[in-house]
């Protein structure tokens, strides 16, 4: 009988091991100077237009209108008291003459006072395209902060488009460089006690990061087709940790096992790696179909993400299924080495759990009233996703810790108009005849938003009109904030009722609102329209993965069930701790009482992922105590027992991983930081300790049933794990 694949690449890593540990690090390398030659193609707003923004964009660049240049304000205002005008003007004079020197500014306007007196501003607009003012933007921050040094009785302070996007730059790379530097000694600690050895304990870690940075490579090629996202980088950190220290726990935690029954070094290896080597395949392959599904969003933020997700599973697959048997051989005995005081040389079976065995005795003895409670505990928990609310963050939501981000507070508050996002952008396409005839129907919707409250009646609409008569560009204030519900409404106005009733009349004439309330409402629309076929994907991949790996219709069927539990579990969770204000102390956040509108989807595909893992691997272990001829009620009980102080680990390393990042910054992080450790932990403790095996002790022998094509196959499974006579047949079969 031919052997496992995962088997044979053992086999092969473990009779040529520094042959393969040398590929290894020379694909890794390669990738990394690669990537670094190739460069990374940056996703740009256009690639993510999609439907009326896309022509609204489309109608805006055939007007060939000159850029709009970046816009930088410095605000002046007192620290305590009243403001002292004449200083502040003194202040604005040194300002101007400041910045009016240097060569990235193009214009400055006089200094302009607020309604109330208590402050003034200077706006400065810069040279050159907006696209790229952040990487310019420094000598404009130098100036303002020498004026601020000069006058220290007043704030003197700068905000704008190009300062605030390297403002949150830096702090979005100051939260990477933070979730790495504690992910990687904190997976070391928890494998430390895992393993109570230092080489043991770190062979996961140098994996997983090896596998972290081959597929940063990668994602630079790949950025050529699908232009890398802001997330992208945060992403392949995330689930590459997350799966390459589980994955090469699973591997090694089983060759540790197999070796502690007895088994020479060389055999340990074979069964891990037709044992667990065939569980981290499966479950890779789970977690990249289930990425995959990402692809029909039709929207470059989730491709991207789906392509730098795919990239690290499937090097972390490759990576645990041939380099890991080379460096276990390589390493021998010395795996076990330095030993940790007190946790040390003992290598504890987890077949005689007393802990494990206990949490399964309700399972096992009462199915039904504990399939019920545990199942009905959960659905508890899901019910507040119910009351989910989504929407994109803005400047509002942005964590205050950010020095800039107070500075557009003190902005808005004393000159409420320059509040980012709040305007619509109609662009109009029409023939050169008819541009009279826009022109009137503009004044005409002019004169109808006067007296609407949900739009700005301070501030009128404006109008450009392009060089040659065809393309007009309409701004219109909103009286509220972008994600207002004023500005919501206003929006769903302009294009249902007042655009159609005006400059729709117009014959031949196109027409698209844009503007941040539009990307909005837009990309929640998307995201409700893209997630059933999202769902029906994956409910189908993982059914086709989950059939054809256990053989089973039952087993298939269950685990998505068990899975769709956890999902809806963790959203609820979700919408508990930040749609409400009761945990805003403890993760350092202001509810903004909702929850980013990409996060939902996103959730639901990385974690049917990542559940694979623990499903894959638990089930299999109970289908090889099944085909030992072990009653499946033991075999339940021993599969569950025995995998469970690996299942553990794995899930205490995740949780850490992910929790961190619900200390970084931006609340988008936190929120999927939170969502994925939580799901993660009620996967691995309730859904396999207790639903899991409640479940499969209700179905008994009706598990293993499937149609009699899969069926038949079954019976020739070689299960490698058991009796002597199972290993005979296992090393048989590697050695042809």
């Amino acid at each position: 009988m031919r052997a496992p694949f995962t088997m044979r690449a053992g086999r092969w890593s473990a009779n040529h091991p520094w042959l393969a540990i040398t590929v290894w690090l020379c694909f890794v390398a390669a990738s990394l100077v690669g990537g670094s030659l190739v460069g990374t193609v940056k996703a740009t707003t256009q690639d993510s237009l999609h439907g009326e923004l896309a022509r609204a964009d489309r109608i805006e660049q055939a007007g060939a209108f000159p850029e709009a240049p970046a816009a930088e304000s410095v605000l002046i205002t007192a620290r305590t008291g009243d403001l002292d005008l004449q200083q502040a003007r003194a202040v604005a004079a040194d300002l101007l003459a400041r910045m009016r020197a240097l060569p990235e500014v193009a214009k400055v306007a006089d200094p302009v006072t607020s309604p109330n007196r208590d402050a003034v501003l200077v706006e400065v607009e810069m040279t050159g395209l907006a696209d790229d003012a952040d990487a310019r933007v420094g000598p404009l921050l130098e100036a303002t902060t020498q004026v601020q040094q000069r006058y220290p009785g007043l704030r003197v302070e700068q905000v704008g488009s190009a300062s605030l996007a390297k403002a949150l730059t830096e702090t979005l790379a100051a939260d990477f460089v933070k979730a790495e530097l504690i992910s990687v000694p904190v997976a070391l600690v928890i494998l430390l006690f895992s393993f109570g050895a230092l080489i043991a304990a770190g062979v996961p870690v140098v994996l997983a990061l090896s596998a972290v940075a081959g597929a940063m490579g990668l994602a630079q090629f790949a950025s050529h087709i699908f232009p890398a996202g802001e997330l992208v980088s945060s992403i392949i950190l995330l689930i590459g940790m997350a799966v390459g220290v589980d994955y090469s726990l699973f591997y090694l935690r089983r060759e540790r096992e197999e070796r502690a029954c007895g088994r020479d070094h060389r055999s340990a290896i074979k069964i891990a790696a037709a044992t667990s080597g065939h569980a981290v395949l499966v479950s890779g392959v789970a977690v990249m179909v289930a990425m995959a599904s990402l692809f029909l969003v039709s929207d470059n933020t989730f491709s991207s993400m789906a392509t730098g997700s795919i990239l690290v599973v499937g090097v972390a697959v490759i990576g645990s299924l041939t380099v890991l048997p080379a460096i276990l051989v390589t390493l021998g005995r010395w795996v076990d080495r330095p030993r940790v005081p007190f946790l040390g040389r003992r290598i504890q079976r987890a077949e005689h759990s007393r802990f494990w065995m206990a949490v399964l005795r309700p399972a096992l003895r009462a199915p039904l009233a504990t399939f019920v409670l545990s199942v009905g505990a959960l659905v508890i928990v899901a019910v507040p996703a119910l009351e989910m609310n989504l929407k994109r963050p803005t400047a509002t939501d942005l964590p205050r810790s950010i020095p800039i981000l107070r500075t557009y507070d003190r902005l808005a508050q004393a000159f409420p108009s320059n509040k980012l996002g709040t305007s619509h952008l109609i662009s109009i396409r029409t023939d050169v005849a008819d541009g009279p005839a826009v022109e009137r129907e503009l004044a005409k919707l002019s004169t109808r938003i006067k007296g609407d409250s949900r739009f700005a009646q301070d501030r009128p609409p404006t109008v450009r009109r392009s060089g040659d008569g065809t393309v007009f560009l309409a701004t219109v204030h909103v009286a509220g904030a972008s994600d207002s519900s004023e500005a919501t409404q206003s929006l769903r106005r302009l294009r249902s009722e007042l655009l159609p009733q005006t400059v729709g009349t117009v014959p031949d004439t196109q027409w698209a609102v844009a503007g941040r309330t539009a990307s909005d409402v837009d990309f929640r629309d998307r995201m409700a329209g893209a997630l059933p076929p999202v769902v029906a994907f994956v409910f189908g991949m993982t059914f086709l993965v989950m059939l054809v790996t256990f053989r089973s219709l039952v087993v298939a069927l269950t685990s998505i069930l068990l899975n769709t539990i956890s999902v809806a579990a963790s959203y609820g969770l979700l919408v508990l701790v930040f749609q409400h204000s009761w945990a805003e102390d403890l993760l350092g956040f202001t509810s903004n009482g909702a929850i980013v509108s990409w996060l939902p989807l996103m959730l639901f595909v990385i974690l049917f992922g990542l559940s694979m893992d623990y499903h894959v691997f638990v089930v299999s272990r109970i289908r090889e105590a099944v085909q030992r001829g072990v009653p499946t009620r033991q075999a339940i009980e021993q599969g569950i027992v025995s995998s469970a102080s690996t299942v553990s680990s794995a899930a205490i390393i995740m949780v850490a991983v992910f929790g961190i990042f619900a200390t970084l910054s931006i609340v988008e992080f936190k929120q999927l930081g939170v969502g994925l450790a939580a799901a993660i932990l009620m996967d691995a403790t309730i859904i396999r300790a207790v639903v899991l095996p409640s479940l499969m002790r209700l179905l008994g022998e009706a598990n293993w049933w499937a149609p009699r094509f899969l069926a038949g196959r079954r019976k020739t499974d070689v299960t490698p794990r058991g009796s002597d006579a199972d290993t005979q047949v296992i090393m048989a079969a590697g050695d042809r």
